[in-house]
């Protein structure tokens, strides 16, 4: 005759099928007629990271494509931004929609060709950027020990160096300065910042379960980072990349104003600095400056819009605000009241 304890130990074995195991989300199972279940469920996971599609993040799209369309499709429709041919200061007719400046060229050909260029120069300095803000910030938080103590020495090397006036004393000493270049100093000077919240996200996802049974089990270090920890980082990563694209459009925009842009490109900072020595301002020629600082702050708007919508998905407190502001809203229109955990009373 068994033992009680044993006949006990039975049944809660008996409770738990033999093909399952737990795993970091739940119980998943390994017979072979679940393989859909978990499809659906890393579907629903993907989805959970992904931005809802509201009014906010439908307004920023639409300002962010229709201005990245105009400066892919506009310069094949346009004459060259260079030709001098036209009559200068001409304001906006049917053969210039956007008039001319003082040495007679086509503001809306210049306009086309300086969007795609500070477009270029966004991408590339938001890609630098977040190239190294990922090396420096998820290795060092994911390495630890003297790795982490290198790294984040670097970074705080950084973090104490003033970028902007940095750009300009390399735009000084440097003769011809290409688009690229400008880039390339704009995205080096803009990643310590993101690379201290990568660091503080990445030792946070370090101590999750799922992340050390995957170093248990034997897997290699670039495959933990680039299947555990950047999907998690993936919101964050995108408002980083926004966030040095902007950065780097108004640095640009900037030095072109102050004279040390690049030289041999158009940009909307370009424009902005040749509509200022040609006294735009005081001609009244308003078509001149208007378009390019129209433009930067359509599409400065536009992305703050969709980082806006992506910050929601980081943040909880922002992904609850609105549905909780709607139920105060709907409370004090039928007279009652709000309790202090934020249900209605």
């Amino acid at each position: 005759m068994p033992e009680p304890h044993a006949a006990v130990d039975e049944a809660v074995v008996d409770r738990t099928p033999a093909d399952t195991f737990v795993a970091p989300m739940g119980v998943m199972s390994t017979a072979p007629g679940d393989g859909r279940e978990e499809a659906e469920a890393a579907k629903r996971g993907i989805r959970r990271r992904m931005p809802k599609l509201t009014l906010k993040l439908a307004s920023g799209l639409v300002l962010v494509v229709g201005i990245t369309l105009f400066g892919i499709i506009a310069p094949f429709f346009t004459q060259s931004p260079t030709f001098s041919g036209n009559p200068p200061l001409e304001p906006p007719s049917a053969e210039h929609w956007l008039g001319t400046t003082k040495l007679g060229y086509d503001v809306f050909a210049q306009l086309a060709q300086g969007t795609r260029g500070s477009l270029l120069i966004g991408i590339v300095a938001g890609t630098i950027a977040l190239v190294l803000s990922v090396l420096f910030g998820v290795l060092a938080g994911y390495l630890g020990n003297w790795s982490d103590e290198i790294l984040s020495l670097i970074t705080n090397i950084m973090l104490v160096i003033p970028g902007l006036p940095l750009v300009m004393v390399i735009a000084t000493y440097v003769p011809g300065r290409s688009w690229l270049l400008v880039a390339i100093v704009l995205g080096i000077t803009a990643w310590a910042g993101p690379a201290v919240v990568l660091r503080a996200q990445s030792r946070s996802l370090r101590a999750r379960e799922y992340v050390a049974a995957s170093r248990v089990a034997g897997e290699r270090t670039h495959r933990v980072i680039l299947v555990e920890i950047l999907p998690n980082l993936l919101p964050l990563l995108t408002a980083q990349f926004l966030f040095a694209i902007i950065f780097a459009i108004l640095g640009e925009a900037g030095l072109s104003y102050l004279g040390l842009g690049p030289t041999g490109s158009i940009t909307w900072g370009t424009m902005l600095n040749d509509a200022q020595t040609g006294q735009a301002i005081g001609t009244g020629a308003w078509w001149w400056f208007v378009p390019p600082g129209l433009m930067i702050a359509l599409l400065g708007a536009g992305l703050s819009l969709i980082n806006f919508s992506i910050d929601e998905i980081i943040n909880p407190k922002l992904r609850i605000a609105p549905e909780y502001t709607r139920r105060v809203r709907k409370a004090a229109r039928e007279g009652r009241g709000i309790a202090a955990e934020g249900s209605v009373a």
